[in-house]
């Protein structure tokens, strides 16, 4: 899935997505790859996958959009 870093969390490790179909999706520092958390900035357009956490869909695989 394609979507964009909507919000962040900096001081507890985490944020969420809004995917391009308008779902929000939230995603924790350890799901990204080779993405820094400290540099990222709301906006940036990532691409992921969905899995099923303990409270629900959460984005994994966070990686920078290649388009």
């Amino acid at each position: 899935m394609r979507g964009t870093i909507k919000r962040l969390i900096r001081d507890r490790g985490f944020g969420f997505i809004r995917a391009v179909d308008g779902q929000e999706v939230f995603f924790h520092r350890s799901s990204l790859q080779d993405l820094n958390f400290d540099t990222l900035r709301e906006g940036e357009s990532v691409e992921f996958e969905i899995e099923q956490g303990q409270k629900g869909p959460r984005a994994a695989k966070v990686r920078a959009s290649q388009s």
